[in-house]
C-alpha cells in the first residue's frame, strides 16, 4: 500500500476533533481548503508540508524522526522497540511515546502497532539520516573533542573548510587504499569525518558543533543557568525601559514631522540622514535603526509624498496621521502598541550597517532587513523566557543553546550573536527588564495577547502620573516621575528638557519663556502655572526672568503686507531701520511706527529674532499667532507594514473538516482515490503514454486537460501539457480523474 493510501485509510479512523488538532498544527493543509481527505493526506506527504512542519519540532522529535528513517519505517512499518533500540537510553521511554504521539498529531507518523512515516521526512532533517541517532553519542563528544586537541594544522584546515560550506566533501583520499599519511585519512581514522564512499566523506555534526565552539546537542533538554533578580525589579527595569522608549519615539515623530527624510534611491535612509536624526534627538544611534524599524511597522511613520515643502524631491519617511491620535493615547497603550509591532516586525534591525554579499551597507528601512523569520525568533525567545521563574532570564550563550535546541532547523539563524540582538531589542522594548520577563509581557503571553489584560498589568507596573514638578534656584525644574500628559505638555512650552529618566530635569531660559509667550501665554499665567504646579516656591530669579522677557516681547508687531511692522517705541523702529536687517527683509518705513517688507511673516519673524530682537506675530485682527511650521504626515505604504504568522482558528479549522466530511458523505463514489490515481500516472509516465486528468486550479476552477506524464513525485505531478505546449507542474491532491483521453 502506498503512503497516500495508508495515511488516507488512518485518517479516516480519525474523529473530527482529531483532524481539526491537524490542520490547526499546519495550517498549510487547508490553504485552500482540500476536497477530501485523500487531497488532505496528499499534501500532508508533500515535501513543502512535512518542512514547514518539521521546523516547529525541537532535538529530541526530530532524534526520533531520524531513527524512525535509520529504521526504514518510510518503506515498511517498524515497531516502537525498534525506535528504543537505537536511541538507546539517550531519551526514556516515557518521552519517546510522547513524541511519536506529536508526531502522530501532526501526521508524520501513524499506526500504533507499526509505526509509518512519510518519505519526504528525511527533507526535514538539519542533517544527513543518522548523524544523530547513530553516531551522536555521548562517548563521540568526549572522543571528538581529544582528536580535535592533537589536529595538526592541515587537518583543521580541511575541517574549517567543510564547516564554512556543505559539510560533505568529494576527495580521492577517502579510498581505503589511499596512503595513510594524507590528511584526510587521519581525519577517517580518528573519527573526524566519516566515510560514505570511495570519493565521499562526510563532517560529523557533533565535530562541526565543536569547531563552532558550541556545547553538542543531546536528546535530554539543555540544562541552563539563569540569572536571577526579582520580579518587582524586573517589572521596574522594564517600566523604566518602556517610559525612555515612549520619550524618543515622541522626539523621533516631531523632528520627522518637521524635517521629513528622504528615502535612497537604493530604498531606505542613508547613513548621513540617520546621524541627523540622531544629532537631532539624542538618540543613541544604536537604538536608531530600531526605532525606525518598529515605527514603521507600527504605521506611525512611513514611505510618502509629505504635505510640506521639502528641500528634496522624491518620497521621504515622515509621521502618518495615526501617529497624532498615538500621542493622544495613555503610556501603557502607546507601549503595547510598539511592543505587539516589534513581535511581528518583518525584519532584523540588527543588520543595519552590516554589508550585504555584494559588499555594500545595509540601511535602516531598506528591503534587505526583510525576514518573515524574525516574528517567529522573537516569539519562541519569549515562549523559553516565559517558562522561567518570575524574575529569572537567560545570558545570550544560554538562550541561544536552548533556541537551538528547540528549534534545530532555525540553528543557522539563532547563534549568540543573533541572540544577543533579540534580547537587546526587547530590554529596550521594555519587553525585557533585568534579562527577566516583566509582569506585563508575561500576562500577555499567558492571555493569547488579550490587549485589556496587558494593559491592565502594564498600568500597574508603570510609575502613576504626577501633577507637580519643583522648581529650582537655577532655573531647573525637575519632574521627580512621569507627568501626566496634560502638565508634561504645559511644561515642554515653557522650558527644554535637559535630561530624561525615572526623574527628569527641564530647563526654563529666555527662548523658551519667549516661545511660550509666542504660542499666546501671558506673564500672569506663566506666573499662575508655576506657582499652582510647584511643590517648592518660586524662586525669584524665574518671576524676574519671566516678567523681564514678557515686558520687551511683543513691543515689535509682525503683520501681513507681505508683512509689516508697527512699534510704539519710534527708538526702536529707527534701531531696526538702521541695521543690515532693513535690506535684507526688504524693510520700507511707511511711518515713524509703522515698517513693510517684502520678506513672508514667518521670514520677517525669523530674521528679527537671530538679530536679537523680540518680535511677535499678530494676525489681521492684532491677536498673537503662534508661527509654529506645519508638521508633514504620509499615508502609510503596505510593504512596510508588520508580518503575522498564518493561525487557523478553530472554528475555521471545523467548518474546513466539516466540508471534506460533507463531501466524503455525498459523492465518495464519484472522487478517484488517490492511490489509485498515483499508480495510473506512474504507468503511464513508464509508459511514455498521454491522459486525460480532471483537475480543478487553485481558483476552484474545474477543468480537463491531456498530459504526458513524465514523473510523479512530492505530491506533485510533472507532465507535458498539450494544450499549453510546454512541462507544468499538478497538485496530486488536485487531480479529481485520470482516465486514457478519448
Amino acid at each position: 500500500m502506498s503512503d497516500d493510501a495508508a495515511l488516507v485509510t488512518w485518517l479516516h479512523q480519525l474523529t473530527d476533533e482529531q483532524l481539526v488538532q491537524l490542520v490547526r498544527l499546519r495550517p498549510d493543509l487547508a490553504s485552500p481548503p482540500p476536497g477530501s481527505l485523500a487531497a488532505l493526506a496528499s499534501r500532508a506527504l508533500s515535501r513543502q508540508s512535512v518542512r514547514a512542519a518539521s521546523d516547529n519540532l525541537d532535538f529530541l522529535t526530530l532524534a526520533v524522526l531520524d531513527a524512525l528513517l535509520v529504521a526504514r519505517a518510510e518503506v515498511t512499518g517498524v515497531p516502537l522497540s525498534d525506535v528504543l533500540a537505537l536511541v538507546d537510553g539517550r531519551a526514556t521511554e516515557l518521552q519517546v511515546r510522547a513524541t511519536l504521539d506529536r508526531l502522530r498529531d501532526l501526521a508524520l507518523v501513524w499506526g500504533d502497532g507499526e509505526l509509518h512515516l512519510a518519505a519526504e521526512t528525511r527533507f526535514g532533517l538539519p542533517w544527513v539520516v543518522g548523524q544523530v541517532i547513530s553516531e551522536q553519542t555521548p562517548d563521540s563528544f568526549d572522543e571528538a573533542r581529544a582528536a580535535l586537541e592533537i589536529a595538526d594544522g592541515r587537518e583543521m584546515e580541511l575541517l574549517q573548510a567543510l564547516i564554512a560550506g556543505s559539510p560533505i566533501g568529494r576527495t580521492r583520499d577517502a579510498a581505503p587504499d589511499a596512503p595513510p599519511d594524507r590528511p584526510v585519512r587521519r581525519l577517517l581514522s580518528a573519527g573526524l569525518l566519516q566515510r560514505i564512499d570511495d570519493e565521499t566523506v562526510l563532517l560529523p555534526r557533533s565535530v562541526a558543533q565543536l569547531l563552532r565552539g558550541e556545547e553538542p546537542d543531546r536528546l535530554q533538554p539543555p540544562i541552563t543557568k539563569t540569572t536571577t533578580s526579582t520580579k518587582p525589579e524586573a517589572d521596574a527595569a522594564a517600566a523604566g525601559a518602556a517610559l525612555d522608549l515612549l520619550r524618543e519615539v515622541g522626539l523621533l515623530l516631531d523632528e520627522l514631522g518637521v524635517n521629513p527624510a528622504p528615502q535612497l534611491r537604493s530604498g531606505g535612509l542613508g547613513v548621513r540622514e540617520v546621524k541627523r536624526l540622531t544629532k537631532a534627538t539624542g538618540i543613541d544611534d544604536t537604538r536608531m535603526g530600531l526605532l525606525l524599524e518598529v515605527l514603521a511597522a507600527a504605521e506611525l511613520i512611513a514611505l510618502g509624498e509629505p504635505d510640506i515643502q521639502t528641500d528634496n524631491d522624491g518620497w521621504h519617511w515622515a509621521p502618518t496621521v495615526q501617529a497624532d491620535r498615538f500621542v493622544e493615547l495613555s503610556a501603557a497603550s502607546r507601549w503595547l502598541r510598539l511592543m505587539t509591532a516589534w513581535l511581528m516586525l518583518a525584519a532584523r534591525p540588527d543588520l543595519i550597517g552590516k554589508r550585504t554579499s555584494e559588499d555594500k551597507p545595509i540601511a535602516a528601512l531598506s528591503d534587505s532587513l526583510r525576514s518573515t523569520a524574525a516574528p517567529y525568533d522573537r516569539k519562541l525567545l519569549l515562549e523559553i523566557l516565559g517558562e522561567l521563574d518570575p524574575g529569572h532570564g537567560l545570558q545570550p550563550e544560554e538562550a541561544s543553546r536552548v533556541m537551538r535546541w528547540r528549534r534545530p532547523r532555525w540553528g543557522t539563524r539563532l547563534g549568540v550573536e543573533p541572540v544577543t540582538a533579540l534580547l537587546l531589542e526587547a530590554t529596550t522594548l521594555g519587553v525585557i527588564g533585568r534579562g527577566a520577563l516583566p509582569t506585563p509581557v508575561r500576562v500577555f503571553l499567558d492571555s493569547a495577547g488579550n490587549e485589556l489584560a496587558t494593559l491592565a498589568a502594564m498600568e500597574k507596573a508603570l510609575p502613576a502620573p504626577i501633577d507637580h514638578f519643583l522648581v529650582q534656584a537655577d532655573l531647573t525644574v525637575v519632574a521627580p516621575g512621569p507627568l501626566t500628559r496634560e502638565l508634561e505638555l504645559d511644561l515642554s512650552a515653557v522650558a527644554d528638557l535637559e535630561s530624561a529618566g525615572a526623574a527628569s530635569v527641564f530647563r526654563v531660559s529666555e527662548g523658551s519663556i519667549r516661545r511660550s509667550l509666542d504660542s499666546g501665554r501671558t506673564a500672569t499665567g506663566l506666573h499662575s502655572f508655576f506657582s499652582s504646579r510647584s511643590k517648592t516656591p518660586v524662586p525669584q530669579s524665574l518671576t524676574y526672568l519671566i516678567d523681564d522677557v514678557a515686558r520687551r516681547h511683543g513691543q515689535l508687531r509682525a503683520g501681513v503686507a507681505t508683512s509689516f511692522l508697527r512699534c510704539d517705541d519710534i527708538a526702536l523702529l529707527t534701531q531696526v531701520m538702521s541695521s543690515h536687517l532693513a535690506e535684507d527683509l526688504g524693510l520700507r518705513l511707511l511711518a515713524p511706527t509703522v515698517a513693510v517688507s517684502l520678506a513672508p511673516l514667518a521670514e520677517l519673524v525669523a530674521g528679527l529674532r537671530s538679530a536679537g530682537f523680540a518680535p511677535a506675530a499678530e494676525d489681521a485682527t492684532g491677536t498673537i499667532v503662534e508661527l509654529r511650521a506645519h508638521r508633514a504626515r504620509v499615508t502609510p505604504q503596505p510593504h512596510r507594514m508588520g508580518w503575522t504568522p498564518p493561525v487557523l482558528s478553530e472554528p475555521a479549522a471545523a467548518a474546513v473538516i466539516k466540508a471534506i466530511r460533507a463531501v466524503g458523505d455525498r459523492d465518495s463514489g464519484v472522487r478517484i482515490e488517490l492511490s489509485h490515481a498515483v499508480a495510473l500516472l506512474q504507468q503511464s509516465a513508464k509508459a511514455q503514454t498521454s491522459v486525460l486528468i480532471g483537475y480543478v486550479d487553485p481558483a476552484g476552477v474545474a477543468s480537463s486537460r491531456v498530459v504526458n506524464p513524465i514523473s510523479v513525485r512530492g505530491g506533485q505531478l510533472s507532465a507535458f501539457d498539450t494544450a499549453a505546449g510546454r512541462i507544468r507542474d499538478f497538485a496530486i491532491h488536485r487531480i479529481t480523474a485520470v482516465s486514457p483521453p478519448s
